[in-house]
């Protein structure tokens, strides 16, 4: 049996988190939080060790940061089975949305129910198709938006830098909403440098991307996490209203990391309210409250 590549660490109290240097606006919103609860099937060998994680600690750091709303994304760690973030969605009700896996083969009457139940969009693991041609990704990625169209929701690419870097001309083209995480996941050591940065601002700025602001620490690597602050700027300079923050909590696999100095980062990257107010509430609101 393989053991999991990284054990996780215990849940900071949430009382501990640095609070929010800026005012952070009614409605604000948190895309992008994960929940681990007891009671729950989980893949066969998953990636970590079972976090810290639960929806009680959660609920704890949003008072802390004034987080109003949130939206609950299934980890890889229960694959496509979405039990606890429906019961999740169930137990937030209005203040909260989902964003779930799914299989290609997944009945329509199942995904009108998850819409029902607060679901908005549907998480593609393109880290597990990463070894596979680029042309075989973007007919997935065809097949699954025709599938989501019909209910209004959008994709969620969790995808490492070069499966994205390679994606970016047909993103350009697809006629389907659709939201890169962490920033576009192009770490510089991995050989990411200016170039590939500037066609992923260009794609933000003219195609049906939403990029989400999340996993900055993941994005620097070993660097320090001010690494990231020139592309947090750059983002926000080309399409703040095209962009969503989101914790990322519970920072797997490290439960000590500070959310609050994440949340602080928009202080630095949008100072201007208007655009903390683009990414907090507004880009929120048409991606996951309209309906």
């Amino acid at each position: 049996m393989d053991l999991p590549f990284a054990v996780t660490t215990p849940m900071r109290d949430a009382d501990t988190n640095t609070r929010a240097v800026f005012a952070v606006p009614p409605g604000a919103c948190d895309t992008h939080f994960h929940v681990f609860e007891p009671g729950y099937e989980h893949v066969p060998n998953p990636q970590y060790t079972f976090p810290d994680g639960t929806l009680d600690q959660y609920l704890a750091l949003t008072e802390v940061l004034g987080i109003d709303r949130m939206v609950i994304v299934q980890p890889t760690y229960y694959g496509e089975d979405n039990s606890l973030t429906l019961d999740v969605l169930e137990r937030l009700g209005k203040r909260a949305r989902g964003v779930v896996r799914v299989a290609e083969d997944v009945d329509p009457a199942l995904l009108a129910e998850f819409d029902r139940r607060g679901v908005r969009a549907v998480r593609l693991d393109l880290f597990a198709r990463k070894s596979e041609p680029i042309a075989a990704i973007e007919n997935y990625i065809t097949r699954m938006a025709s599938l989501v169209a019909p209910l209004g929701w959008h994709l969620q690419f969790y995808s490492p830098g070069s499966v994205i870097r390679d994606l970016i001309p047909f993103l350009s083209r697809l006629d389907a909403r659709f939201v890169i995480d962490h920033m576009g996941y192009m770490k510089a050591s991995d050989g990411f440098g200016g170039a590939d940065v500037e066609r992923l601002l260009t794609l933000l700025q003219t195609g049906n991307c939403w990029i989400k602001l999340t996993g900055p620490y993941r994005v620097a690597g070993d660097a320090p996490m001010s690494a990231v602050d020139p592309l947090g700027r750059a983002l926000v300079a080309t399409r703040a209203d095209r962009l969503l923050w989101g914790s990322d909590w519970p920072h797997l696999p490290d439960g000590q990391r500070d959310t609050g100095e994440l949340l602080n980062l928009l202080a630095a990257w949008a100072p201007d309210p208007a655009d903390r107010e683009s990414i907090l509430v507004t880009s929120p609101d048409t991606l996951f409250f309209a309906h």
